[in-house]
């Protein structure tokens, strides 16, 4: 009799043991760092057929400035809530090439997951909208591959977006949130690393901290015109500075 109850005290030890690892986190405050190369998005931007004078500003660009930059960001979350906010918008004087979105952080960006809602505060030209919408479609793949991130297992999942933008992420299912950077979102389980390989950017999460986070900390942003996505896609459009090449502008500005 006395056995049996040291092997049932051992079960349950055993159990309550594995129930405290497989413990999801719901709650917490997650450090991004976006890490830019900045050569490569400059020479994105000469594109096919670069000029002479073109050419002279990406060598003098190459022998003036790094070739990588980073920015910081911070995303909050809940079990059903995300807000994501950069704690750096622009890089430094100079490291910009031709302005290029790719190379600034300015989008505030709340998700409701129980309701399938995006509310993004960007700030173009000077100035600020609100863009309210469904979340993002991504069609994703999982794969095999994974990677420590942040002190998380993460799986690899494969992306594409605007039906030719590719996405690659790490996500981890310890914590027990569909979300991600910016308005990337939809794996099982939250994105802790994120790159678009064709813009030469990469989201890497640094920290991870499991703090309760107050629902009040989780607001939509509200500063800023009520403006829909066609009608913002439309204002790009006519203030494009590289004639019709309305794709390339897209993928920049909306796949974030």
């Amino acid at each position: 009799m006395k056995n049996k109850l040291i092997i049932f005290g051992c079960f349950l030890f055993a159990t309550n043991n594995l129930f405290a690892q497989v413990k999801v986190i719901t709650s917490g405050t997650i450090t991004f760092e976006k890490r830019i190369n900045l050569y490569a998005v400059a020479k994105n931007e000469l594109g096919a057929k670069p000029t002479q004078y073109g050419l002279d500003d990406y060598e003098k660009y190459k022998k003036t400035y790094p070739q990588f930059a980073t920015l910081t960001s911070t995303l909050v979350f809940n079990n059903d809530k995300s807000l994501f906010t950069p704690v750096d918008r622009l890089l430094g004087q100079g490291l910009d090439f031709y302005s290029n979105p790719i190379n600034k952080q300015q989008n505030i960006v709340y998700t409701d997951f129980a309701t399938n809602t995006n509310i993004a505060q960007k700030e173009m030209y000077g100035n600020l909208f609100i863009v309210k919408d469904s979340t993002r479609k991504i069609t994703w793949r999982l794969t095999d591959q994974t990677q420590e991130i942040a002190g998380f297992k993460c799986r690899r999942a494969n992306g594409l977006i605007l039906d030719s933008v590719y996405v690659v992420a790490f996500y981890t299912d310890e914590i027990g949130v569909s979300g991600g950077p910016e308005s990337f979102w939809g794996l099982p389980g939250m994105i802790l690393q994120l790159a678009l390989p064709h813009e030469n950017v990469i989201w890497t999460a640094k920290t991870v901290t499991t703090d309760p986070v107050p629902p009040t900390v989780i607001l939509p942003p509200k500063k800023g015109k009520n403006i829909t996505r066609a009608e913002l896609f439309k204002l790009v459009k006519e203030n494009m500075r590289f004639g019709n090449d309305v794709d390339t502008y897209e993928t920049r500005i909306f796949a974030l």
